[in-house]
């Protein structure tokens, strides 16, 4: 099962980045090159069928499978950065985190009207940037097709969040 196979490859870190804090450490399923490839194949798997227009990856881990995932489907890899990493006409928008504030940019036109847009990332946590990329992708009139995650932290409960922007949300590991 593909959980097991990516719980077993996760690394705990404790203390980071703040003491109390158990980290979950992804780099190492990075290093399997067949696990990465699995996990590659199960969101084509799960994503069948539905239609996608584009992915958009948030910066910088959402960029790693969402790049495979979307050349795997032959579909538009869309970056969502953050605040002054993007050259050509970028859009922004502020959102709250739990310690303060950020920001995440999109190039204008990257989404054309009516697209189904599925945002990508490493971690669902309590999320508010998931959110603010899809208000990004909203703000250009695409569609939020969906959300697909590495791995979920439930007792965060962002799934509920983002749950108003769309009901289809997957990961593949949660804690």
């Amino acid at each position: 099962m593909i959980e097991t196979r990516i719980k077993s490859a996760i690394r705990d870190v404790p203390d980071f980045p703040l003491k109390g804090v158990l980290f979950k450490d992804l780099t190492p399923v990075l290093k399997d090159t067949k696990l990465c490839q699995e996990i590659t194949e199960e969101f084509a798997k799960r994503l069948r069928g539905t239609g996608l227009d584009a992915i958009a990856g948030i910066e910088s881990r959402g960029f790693l499978f969402g790049l495979m995932l979307a050349a795997r489907l032959g579909l538009p890899f869309l970056l969502i950065r953050k605040k002054g990493k993007l050259p050509y006409k970028p859009i922004t928008i502020n959102y709250q985190l739990e310690y303060g504030s950020s920001q995440l940019e999109m190039q204008g036109g990257d989404v054309h009207p009516g697209w189904k847009v599925l945002i990508h990332d490493d971690v669902l946590a309590t999320g508010g940037t998931a959110s603010a990329a899809a208000k990004l992708v909203l703000s250009q009139e695409g569609q939020i097709a969906g959300f697909l995650f590495l791995m979920e932290l439930k007792f965060l409960t962002g799934r509920e969040k983002i749950q108003e922007l769309s009901q289809n949300i997957i990961s593949l590991a949660s804690y």
